[in-house]
């Protein structure tokens, strides 16, 4: 027995590896079941992590009831005390009893109720967490009842409230509503009792929680102050708006400063409505109070995307302050993923944030003539001079014994223009300084000088009216392939987290060489030339795995052969395999050409479903995916991109076969390089059918080129600016960095 009890070391001690190396004993361990009271502990500790946390279950569980009066008493940071009292509809007394136990509650039935769930709480684990960590008291009166009745409860069972006493519930003297004390939080947990290093600090957050709250339940009124002193932190009356909640908690600096915004859409389910502060208003840190179906949560992907957004439009490291209320279809969310609900996934994440952001930027756009600055006044003998004014500049009158055209001459009041940004895409570009390209068209920036901003851009207006569009009627479908969700996470990986945000905050500077597809963009101070080839291919891959299954359509009237298209493509590879010495001789055009139709017709269901690419039983091309607004792709490539879904796409696998077949789209709408514009081709002998074929070849690469150009600046860098993840690989060999502004100044500064 005693060598028996050697061997046995304590659970969870530290064996060194020579123990282990020559133990013999390796019996498996017995699986037990853990105590009821470890479990409730575990849980309550995941639910309640602090007091704030506590306090926020109680809030919601007020508002819940009706209440439209919240009083909280707070002593040492809410360890010590946390009392919230209401006088919403109040609780029976037969349902006291059960009132701790885990999971009772009466918002939910079935689990098939989450999916319509449109309360605060409806788990039934907050007042039984509570009741686990701390001494929980708790009195109520419902409206037909004669007295109140007060409950003490210890483990989510009723106990006494002194050794000796009947655990039941007492009756005494009480208002109607709720009112719920809980004392000596974390008592039996001292670990984390420990850990809470600042009453202080504690208090804060819950006057930051107490504060969103107030906010939000703009028919609820909420007082909260520290135990034993008569002045209260945060006092809103019942019928204060929302601006005027806002000017008492955060200060009349944010309240003055609001603009309002909305946005909604009946596709993905949503409505969204706030306040969001205007460009005459920045902080440090983003003061963002984020509700979802009117619950308080934390959402990264919405604070970084309202940050991006305000990024054009407020100073260096500036932030703003945003409240957004977001209602979603209560089908399209999850709430049921983490224990204090504070976060939870929704559907078409992506195109909400998109459209709120956007319509956020709308709202900041229309307003920014608003916005106010601190100026100085020119210094004696000053010249001012800018690319914005209207004025002509003015010189002053030289000082005695200042030579004008010699010598020495005054120096003008300096502007710190190494930190000017760009900020309007109207201003000149940077194809005006230079030289146009032989045989190139004469557009708007290129050869000339730009037009003054705010001109009317005549040929955006014909480019937009081009294209004519209608609207599909049918649903949007959510799928939720284990293989899409895996290549949306490796391009998520694959982010350059800096890239991406140069892109959302960028500004068009113009087309640098069609030929080469090179543009330059700056951002902030820097400006960069990007290959726009190599960046429509990774949006176009992304918009293909954004959109899964719910793409556009462009159809073909009438519909197009599929083998004759085959057959100009496979025609072209063989000549191509012939020139370069290949196995042209042995390349049979009919062969590649059946073998590639049978696989399209055979799979024109699931391309059909997938990726709108529907092809008929008889072999007719009918339409082919729409993935951008805008923008026509090249027709002539389409032979080579249909020769392509033959032997380059891996129909074997699942996850293969998309992300194969999504490239070889994006490959297929990436715009083409365009050659230089034949001269004549007449020969000077009257040849005058070959003359208007020339002219005829002209005027089609003209309009081409006229197209891609105005798609690059209006429609691929604004839907970059929106939605574009820059991976690692766009920053080895798509994006170079040409030009510092703050660096320039000083290379050319002048003494």
């Amino acid at each position: 027995m005693a060598e028996a009890m050697d061997l046995d070391e304590p659970r969870g001690a530290k064996r060194k590896a020579s123990e282990l190396e020559f133990d013999d004993t390796n019996a498996p361990r017995r699986i037990r079941a853990l105590d009821p009271d470890v479990v409730n502990k575990i849980a309550a500790g995941e639910i309640i992590v602090a007091p704030v946390h506590a306090l926020k279950e109680l809030i919601e569980n007020a508002v819940d009831a009706g209440s439209t009066s919240l009083e909280v008493l707070v002593k040492e940071g809410g360890l010590k005390l946390l009392q919230i009292t209401d006088n919403g509809s109040g609780i029976n007394k037969e349902d006291l009893p059960i009132l701790c136990e885990r999971f009772t509650t009466s918002k939910l039935q079935t689990f098939e109720d989450l999916q319509s769930i449109a309360t605060y709480g409806f788990r039934g684990e907050a007042l039984a967490s509570i009741s686990h960590i701390a001494h929980l008291t708790v009195t109520t009166k419902t409206q037909d009842s004669n007295c109140a009745w007060r409950a003490h409860y210890d483990s989510g069972r009723l106990a006494p409230a002194k050794p000796g006493q009947s655990p039941d519930p007492r009756p005494v003297a009480g208002r109607p509503g709720t009112q719920i004390t809980v004392e000596d939080l974390f008592y039996n947990v001292p670990n984390r009792r420990r850990a809470f290093r600042s009453a202080s600090d504690e208090y804060n957050k819950i006057i930051d929680m107490v504060g969103r709250y107030a906010i939000h339940c703009s028919h609820v009124a909420f007082s909260c102050k520290k135990h034993g002193e008569s002045s209260t932190s945060v006092a809103i009356q019942t019928n204060a708006s929302v601006v005027d909640r806002i000017r008492q908690i955060y200060g009349g600096s944010v309240a003055n400063e609001l603009i309002e915004f909305s946005a909604s859409d009946n596709r993905w389910g949503f409505e969204a409505k706030g306040l969001a502060t205007n460009a005459n208003y920045s902080i440090k840190k983003t003061t963002l109070l984020l509700f979802i179906n009117h619950r308080c949560v934390e959402s990264s992907n919405i604070r970084k995307a309202v940050e991006q957004t305000y990024a054009a439009f407020l100073p260096k490291n500036g932030h703003p302050f945003v409240y957004l209320n977001l209602e979603i279809d209560p089908q399209r969310v999850d709430v049921n993923v983490h224990p204090t609900k504070r976060e939870v996934n929704f559907l078409n994440e992506d195109e909400i944030i998109q459209a709120i952001c956007e319509h956020i930027r709308s709202k900041l756009a229309a307003v920014d003539t608003s916005r106010t600055f601190l100026t100085q006044t020119l210094l004696p003998g000053g010249v001012w001079s800018s690319t914005h004014d209207t004025q002509p500049a003015t010189t002053a009158t030289p000082s005695k014994g200042t030579s004008v055209g010699g010598g020495s001459r005054r120096t003008p009041a300096a502007r710190n223009e190494t930190s000017l940004v760009r900020t309007d895409t109207n201003l000149r570009k940077i194809t005006s300084m230079l030289p146009p390209a032989a045989g190139s068209a004469t557009t708007q920036g290129s050869g000339s000088r730009a037009a003054p901003p705010g001109a009317k851009n005549a040929s955006s207006d014909s480019q937009a009216q081009a294209i004519e569009y209608g609207t599909l009627d049918r649903d949007m479908t959510a799928y939720r392939l284990v293989s899409v969700r895996e290549l949306r996470a490796l391009v998520r990986d694959e982010m350059h987290h800096e890239l991406t945000e140069v892109f959302a905050t960028h500004t068009f500077v113009g087309i640098v060489d069609e030929r080469r597809r090179l543009a330059a963009i700056q951002g902030g101070v820097r400006l960069f030339l990007v290959d726009y080839g190599r960046v429509c291919f990774e949006y176009f891959y992304q918009v293909g795995l954004t959109d899964f299954g719910n793409f556009g359509v462009i159809r073909f009237s009438p519909p197009l052969g599929l083998k004759e298209l085959l057959q100009v493509a496979a025609e072209q590879e063989k000549k191509a395999a012939s020139s370069q010495g290949g196995v042209g001789d042995n390349f049979d055009v009919e062969e590649v050409v059946e073998l590639v139709a049978d696989q399209l017709i055979e799979r024109r269901e699931m391309l059909l479903e997938y990726f709108s690419f529907e092809i008929s039983p008889t072999g007719e091309l009918l339409s082919i995916p729409l993935l951008v607004k805008g923008y026509t792709p090249a027709m002539v490539k389409l032979p080579q991109f249909l020769l392509k879904l033959g032997p380059h796409i891996n129909w074997s696998d699942e996850r293969g076969c998309f992300e194969t077949f999504l490239k070889a789209l994006a490959t297929f709408y990436v715009p083409e390089r365009l050659p230089a514009t034949p001269g004549p081709t007449s020969t000077g002998e009257g040849d005058q059918q070959e003359e208007d074929e020339g002219s005829a070849i002209n005027d089609e690469l003209k309009a081409r080129r006229d197209h891609v150009r105005w798609a690059v600046e209006h429609v691929f860098f604004p839907a970059f600016k929106a939605r574009l993840v820059a991976t690692k690989s766009l920053m080895q060999a798509g994006v170079l960095e040409v030009a510092n502004l703050k660096g320039l100044y000083r290379v050319f500064e002048r003494c």
